[in-house]
Formats: structure tokens, C-alpha cells, sequence
């Protein structure tokens, strides 16, 4: 066993014959996995209560597509107006300003103390009972705006201000979690370098955060598009309130059910596939090398077909260097 690289007078090592390890297991439960898969996929295709020839007539009709931009708007706007309020509700948190801390932990409490669907309720009917007339100028001075309620906000705009100013709450929670990851250090290098607060979290802090950051934004991002099908109750015409509707029309629930879930399950993919390249790209300055993107996960696994592709990698890498003979 030789315990260093090769000198120059000794013979080069042969080639290791390597022997894959077998793993009976996992083909066990593969060939399982894949039985129940192709169960439940017969099962859901033989049987005629599915009403698949409906479900695909539906599942392109112009109410539902106008329903699946709706939801798309009504999305990017919320989870827009939520990031925005929670990088600042996340650095008004940090603050030594006990006043100004005290503040943004108040809205966090509140918002997130109550439910989402009493929030959207309430901006759609409470806000014009309760202020007919919003008048915005000096407390207990003049005022110099003047808005109608019942005009401005529309059923859209509570829907986004309901959605927006609840995800402001929980994405400031991620935000200042994503701040804290950050070495002190470089907040104090910064500072040394003559850099204000703001600077300093603009440009030191919130990049290297950003690695913390985008991953339960992504998820918060899913959810909003899921949390979308609670403006039913606001009079809303997205994906899920459109298929309602047609539904309440022709009595095909379960059919319109399976057209939401279907275009549901596409936009959370395309999200998912979103999330995954920021992911990737924010992880440039963390680790040697990027994780591998799916394409490349599919040729790996089809070209290491039946071996082990970390036992091989490691034998030629110790066999390479010099350090098996």
C-alpha cells in the first residue's frame, strides 16, 4: 500500500477494477413504488365518473384562462407588496430605534395574528363601511386628500392589499432571518469603510442574505398563488372563483375541480422550476461548484445506470492521485 504520490522511477498504478455495489433494496422498493403509481393512474384513467371528456373541454374554455391570468396578476402584485413591506418591516425591526422597532413588531403581530380570509373580508367590506371618505393630510389638522373608498378600492385592490400587506408580515420574519445569517463582521468592516446603515445593508448585507432569503420566498411565493383562491370571497375572478361559477351552472363540481387542480399543479411547477435557477444562481459564492440543474441530475442518473456513481468518483479520484496502487 503505498502512502504517497508515485515517484518518478516507479511504475504507473493499473486501473482499478472497480465492482458496483448492488443495492437489492432499493430496486424492491422502486418496483413498489412504481406498481401503486401505475395503480392509481389506471384506476383515475378506467373510470368513467372522472368525467375526462368534460375536464378537457373546460380545461382551455375562456373563463378558465381569464380566471388563470387573474391569478397571475393577482399574485406577482401581492407577493410584489409583500417583499417590499417586509425588507423594510425586516430592517424597521433591526433597528436601535426603540420606537421605530416597537412598530413594525406590532404590525408582524397583528397580521399575523389573524386569518388571512377575516383580512380580505375586511378590505373588501369593512374598510368602505368604516371609512366612506378617506381624507389623508395633518392629524388634527388640514387635510389635503380626499379619496372615495367605495371607488378606489375595488374588488382587485383589496384582494391585493389583503394578500400584500398579510405577506409583508411573514416575508419581514425571512427577511430579518436572512439579515441575521450575515457575519457581524461585515456589517463592521463596512462601517469602517465609512459606510452609512443603509448603505451597508444595501450593499453588504442584503446580497449575501439573499441565499437565506430566496428559498422560503419561493415558498411563500407558491402559497400566494394557492392563497389566491380565497378571493372567492371577494367577489374575485380567479382561477378557482371562475370554476365555481361555471360549476354552479351545469352542476360538473368535480370536473371543475380537476381543471383548477390541473392548471394549479402547472403554475406551482413553473414556479418550482423558477425557484430552483435563483436558488442556483445566489449560490455561486457558497460552494465550489453549482448543484447540478435537472437536465443534467437526468444524464448523470441515465449514464450511471446501475452503479454507484459517489464509490466510482471517489476510487478514480484516490486512484488518480496516487494514494491506492
Amino acid at each position: 500500500m503505498a502512502t504517497g504520490p508515485p515517484s518518478a522511477h516507479q511504475p504507473a498504478p493499473e486501473d482499478i477494477k472497480a465492482v458496483p455495489v448492488r443495492h437489492p433494496g432499493r430496486w424492491i422498493v422502486a418496483a413498489i413504488v412504481v406498481l401503486i403509481g401505475v395503480s392509481i393512474v389506471h384506476s383515475m384513467a378506467t373510470n368513467n365518473r372522472f368525467g375526462w371528456s368534460q375536464v378537457g373541454h373546460y380545461l382551455f374554455d375562456g373563463r378558465i384562462t381569464a380566471g388563470v391570468v387573474t391569478t397571475i396578476e393577482l399574485t406577482l402584485a401581492a407577493q410584489a407588496l409583500g417583499v417590499v413591506l417586509g425588507i423594510l418591516l425586516a430592517v424597521m425591526r433591526l433597528s436601535p430605534n426603540p420606537l421605530v422597532s416597537v412598530g413594525s413588531w406590532l404590525y408582524i403581530w397583528f397580521f399575523r395574528g389573524t386569518p388571512v380570509i377575516v383580512q380580505l373580508t375586511f378590505w373588501y367590506v369593512g374598510i368602505s363601511a368604516l371609512y366612506p371618505m378617506i381624507n389623508l393630510g395633518i392629524p388634527f389638522g388640514p387635510q389635503f386628500i380626499h379619496i372615495n373608498a367605495n371607488s378606489a378600492i375595488s374588488g382587485f385592490t383589496a384582494i391585493v392589499l389583503a394578500l400584500g400587506l398579510n405577506e409583508g408580515a411573514y416575508m419581514s420574519e425571512i427577511v430579518r432571518a436572512g439579515i441575521i445569517s450575515v457575519d457581524e463582521g461585515q456589517t463592521e468592516a463596512a462601517h469602517s469603510l465609512g459606510m452609512t446603515r443603509l448603505q451597508t445593508m444595501r450593499r453588504i448585507v442584503l446580497p449575501q442574505a439573499m441565499r437565506v432569503i430566496i428559498p422560503p420566498t419561493g415558498n411563500e411565493t407558491i402559497s400566494m398563488l394557492k392563497t389566491t383562491s380565497l378571493a372567492v370571497v371577494a367577489a374575485g375572478t380567479e382561477l378557482f372563483s371562475e370554476s365555481s361559477n361555471i360549476s354552479n351552472a351545469n352542476f360538473e363540481v368535480i370536473q371543475l375541480l380537476i381543471v383548477a387542480s390541473l392548471w394549479y399543479l402547472a403554475l406551482t411547477s413553473l414556479l418550482y422550476v423558477a425557484q430552483y435557477y435563483i436558488e442556483r444562481h445566489y449560490a455561486r459564492g457558497s460552494s465550489r461548484e453549482l448543484p447540478p440543474t435537472p437536465w443534467q441530475k437526468i444524464r448523470r442518473g441515465v449514464f450511471s445506470f446501475g452503479h454507484d456513481p459517489v464509490a466510482l468518483d471517489a476510487l478514480g479520484s484516490a486512484h488518480h492521485d496516487g494514494f491506492i496502487s
